[in-house]
């Protein structure tokens, strides 16, 4: 009985604008969903392909020179 007395009780303008955020929240998540989904398509074949071997390359020559520069400033502290 409390629960009825409650709702009964309900300003039905603040009920209004409730009913509105939660549709309002609703339709916010159901597009960030289809975000989602459509980004997931796009960029799934993208992060299946190779990476190409002079990028591979190149990320490799970053690592030496990283590991060098490291020696040397372990060395001379």
């Amino acid at each position: 009985m409390i629960l009825s007395s409650a709702r009964a009780g309900r300003d039905p303008e603040l009920a209004k604008d409730q009913d509105q955020n939660r549709e309002k929240a609703r339709a916010v998540r159901a597009r960030q969903r289809v975000i989602g989904r459509e980004l997931r398509r796009i960029y799934d074949g993208v992060v299946s392909e190779p990476v190409p071997d002079d990028f591979l390359d190149l990320l490799r020559r970053i690592d030496e020179t990283d590991a060098t520069a490291g020696n040397h400033t372990k060395k001379s502290s």
